[in-house]
């Protein structure tokens, strides 16, 4: 027969993925002889027992339960539903992971009507007893039966009124009687029953309603957000109660072994006295700081502050601890590893290191790697965040903080800029003529695309904090507002806050706070730095993107994509030229004045990037980016070309493509115009002998995108190195350089043994790799994958991380036929995966040689390939 359910003595701290984190714990410390309330497990495997079971708890749980009952009636020498001594309960979640405030919770469990009077004349207790029953009734309606806890809480504030009072503490022991019997009153009406008076019948029903809230609405989302997943389960921990709430030698608190906000070495906490657990939270009295409790109780101070002690060493991690004291016994009802900012896991990690209770290596296991982006953006102030409204939630497309007015195009923003303000870009979606614009906005909010949209890309580039795929609020250009689901309108030169990371959008303004980078962070990631193999590079296209990419650590640029640098509107008028030149004589000259420009802009990264690698990708997106899209860029073609409008007009007809990402464009693109790749291949080599004069020796790694067939590759290949020979002659000098190629088409990994033969480097695009290998429009997705997650067909978004069952196929078949063609191959992964963590873990394991990620994930990316590299150990 399974065992469903555990005492605290049978398990221990390794057992978390049965018992959740909770139990383990709990566990665990009855075993180390600390002072924890008894009580029993119920398992994981009985929580998904239940969903499979049509969300029914089956008689084997439900026996294995009153068995441990009985167990513990025993040991406690008290009894569910006795009236002069009875055993009261608590029920609580617990999850293997650490799920705050997520899941539900019943307290005073086994009270009724015959108990409360029992015990009221047997210990001549009213108020003790009326209190915790008018609780035990209001949280049984709201957790296990879901009627709004706002009706008790009315019917408290009647009575209150009444009275003439404001404090509950001012409520008499007749006032409890009261309030128990109007709560009874009020649940017979909701009810259409009489409150349950079997302590067993009340038992079921409140582990059911723990494994329901598994599946509450506040729980997956957590999910989703820490990427939990949805299969694991819940525990149910069943303690007997101890009660802070019994007089003024009882309280409750809850405390950090250290600071969870700063990470110094300090007691940090609060309590109440003569108080249950719930009150510290509820704000309904204001809790004392934890160091007053030695002043008022000395003695519980010091064995707590020793229990902290026993308990940080026996964990080896800061500690978060709820604690009871109940007629001046103090009882331990939890611990857990303490959640914590970037800042304090930083410094908690260093200093643990340095008392020599951690090694290094343990030190990079307990930061968490996407935690390190609160050190690299700017941070809502929790304060003013507390008091804010969300107004529509879309993807969290580029992590930090953002508040300012709202701008609709990328002009005015620049305007507002230039007038001192801060601006919040807010569009439909972006185009490459915005990019001054998203330069000058603190934050970018569109309506449509995805995490791999240009928006997403282009702000998680440059450090900018973005949302995308909002798609509850609605544009009208023509008025310049904003309007919300509900019909609220923003006007342009109104207030939003956006949250980057959570994908939150706030009708107001929300005071940020700029981050804090310590020397314990340097010291830290020297560390990291020690330990990992997998090498990380940057996504980085501009003088601006490269400093702060080195400024993050980077080892070199994995992914410079030309065509960022023509999106500038001085430069994009002359892609456009070259577009649509009718002729060779017209497209050349276009070309003449790109050549420039790129030469430029080629040289000015070179010298920041010294002997460094980079990678530099031909240009590769749709033709349809680089149009002109409204009538004066229209005019102004037409005007330089010396043709007419209708003209211009029928040229950019002519190119529209029902599917342009995946149309022409990459390498199909230089196939049908060659003399774009000349161009670009002279500008760099041209750019590296000028660098070279000045003592910067530069080998670049020329990378043609989106090859699908070696026949491609061959074709273009010869052009690169026709083109460089005649740079190199012209100016009587050799330089190295690699060619390499782009493996983001399936049929690109099936023959990678056959195109590896003539490469120096296969860098994995998973971006398009994802969106081939899925069908999935990356721009579109968004619109219909949230059903997939609410459905539980998909756990996360295949763009945001790899999907290493199908598209990790692929990357890894190419990998391996890769290498069999060309052993001295070098492997790396340009996608937006390179910077997401579990994703690295997968990339370290099938052999990369490294990651490029945009700038600001890079301390991510580092972080995680060193932790891979240590689970290997």
């Amino acid at each position: 027969m399974v065992k469903y359910v555990y005492s605290f003595k049978e398990g221990n701290k390794d057992m978390r993925e049965l018992l959740g984190g909770k139990g383990a714990n709990l566990a665990e410390m009855t075993n180390l002889g600390l002072p924890v309330p008894n009580g029993f497990i119920i398992t994981t495997e009985a929580c998904n027992k239940y969903y499979e079971n049509n969300q029914e708890i089956s008689k084997d749980v439900i026996d294995q339960v009153f068995i441990k009952l009985s167990e513990l009636e025993k040991e406690t020498g008290k009894k569910l539903g006795d009236p002069i001594n009875p055993l009261l309960l608590s029920v609580r979640s617990g999850a293997r992971v650490s799920m705050p405030g997520m899941m539900d919770t019943i307290l005073n469990l086994g009270l009724n009507d015959e108990v409360a009077e029992g015990y009221a004349k047997h210990h001549n207790d009213y108020r003790f007893i009326y209190d915790s029953y008018r609780r035990f009734i209001q949280m049984y309606a709201d957790v296990v039966k879901g009627y709004p806890s706002s009706r008790f809480e009315d019917i408290i504030n009647e009575l209150k009124k009444e009275k003439g009072i404001n404090d509950d503490q001012e409520l008499s022991a007749q006032d409890m009687v009261t309030l128990t019997n109007r709560f009874k009153e009020a649940y017979v009406e909701m009810a259409k029953e009489e409150f349950p008076q079997d302590p067993k019948e009340q038992l079921i029903g409140a582990i059911t309603a723990v494994f329901r809230s598994w599946n509450n609405e506040r729980a997956i989302i957590y999910r989703k957000m820490h990427d939990i997943p949805h299969d694991w389960g819940t525990a149910v921990n069943v303690q007997e109660m101890v009660y802070g709430n019994r007089g003024d030698d009882c309280g409750t608190g809850v405390a950090f072994t250290r600071n969870p906000v700063t990470g110094e070495n300090k007691l940090f906490g609060e309590y109440l006295i003569n108080a249950q657990g719930e009150d510290v939270v509820a704000g309904i009295r204001t809790p004392k700081p934890i160091e007053t409790l030695k002043e008022i109780m000395p003695d519980i101070y010091n064995e707590f502050q020793s229990y902290c002690k026993i308990l940080e060493n026996h964990y080896k991690d800061m500690q978060d601890l709820e604690f009871t004291i109940e007629n001046g016994k103090l009882y331990i009802l939890q611990t857990r590893n303490g959640k914590r900012t970037a800042k304090a896991a930083i410094k908690i990690a260093v200093d643990m290191v340095k008392e020599g209770l951690i090694t290094k290596e343990d030190a990079i296991l307990k930061v968490e790697p996407n935690q390190l982006d609160q050190l690299l953006h700017p941070n809502f102030d929790e304060e003013s965040l507390n008091k804010a409204s969300v107004i529509a939630t879309g993807l969290a497309a580029s992590p930090g903080a953002a508040t300012g007015k709202i701008y609709f195009t990328a002009e005015d923003v620049s305007k507002a800029k230039e007038r001192g303000e801060t601006a919040i870009l807010v569009r439909e979606d972006t185009s490459p003529e915005d990019i001054k614009g998203m330069k000058d906005a603190v934050g970018i909010l569109t309506i449509r695309g995805g995490i791999t949209s240009h928006a997403a890309v282009v702000a998680r580039g440059m450090g900018r904090c973005c949302i995308t795929g909002c798609e509850t609020l609605s544009i009208d250009l023509n008025n310049k507002t904003l309007t919300t689901k509900d019909g609220k309108v923003f006007k342009e030169g109104d207030y939003l806050s956006l949250d980057g990371t959570t994908g939150n959008v706030y009708g107001e303004m929300v005071k940020t706070k700029e981050p804090e980078i310590s020397g314990d962070f340097e010291e830290f990631m020297s560390w990291v730095d020690s330990i990992r193999t997998l090498g990380v590079k940057a996504n980085a296209d501009t003088v601006r993107d490269t400093k702060q990419a080195l400024k993050f650590g980077a080892e070199g640029i994995g992914l410079c994509r030309t065509e960022h640098m023509f999106f500038e509107k001085n430069r994009i008028f002359y892609v456009r030229k070259m577009i649509l030149a009718n002729n060779d004589e017209e497209r050349k000259d276009a070309l003449n004045t790109l050549l420039t420009i790129q030469r430029e802009d080629f040289e000015s990264i070179f010298k920041v990037m010294n002997d460094k690698p980079i990678t530099i990708r031909y240009l590769d997106p749709p033709l349809h980016e680089f149009l002109p899209k409204t009538e004066k860029e229209v005019q102004e073609l037409a005007k330089s070309l010396q043709i007419s409008r209708a003209e211009v007009i029928n040229r950019i007809e002519n190119l529209k493509e029902i599917n342009p990402m995946m149309g022409h464009r990459g390498c199909r693109l230089a196939i049908t115009y060659p003399e774009i790749i000349i161009m670009q291949t002279k500008a760099i080599i041209e750019a590296v002998i000028n660098v070279a004069w000045l003592g910067f020796t530069v080998v670049p790694e020329l990378m043609i995108p989106l090859v699908s067939d070696v026949h491609e590759l061959k074709y273009l290949k010869e052009i690169i190195i026709d083109t460089a020979n005649n740079v190199m002659k012209e100016h009587g000098v050799k330089v190295k350089y690699k060619i390499g190629t782009m493996i983001e088409t399936p049929r690109a990994s099936l023959l990678a043994d056959e195109i590896s033969p003539e490469v120096d480097f296969f860098s994995f695009g998973t971006n398009d790799l994802t969106q081939m290998t899925y069908g999935f429009s990356r721009d579109d997705a968004g619109k219909f994958l949230t059903d997939y997650y609410e459905k539980g067909i998909f756990e996360k978004d295949p763009f945001e991380r790899l999907d290493c069952d199908g598209v990790g196929k692929l990357v890894e078949m190419a990998v391996i036929r890769g290498k069999s063609a060309n052993k001295s191959l070098e492997l790396g992964i340009c996608g937006e995966h390179g910077g997401e963590p579990s994703s690295i873990e997968f990339f370290h394991k099938v052999g990369l040689d490294y990651v490029s990620c945009s700038p600001y994930r890079i301390p991510i990316a580092r972080l995680a390939a060193a932790q891979v590299k240590l689970k290997e150990i």
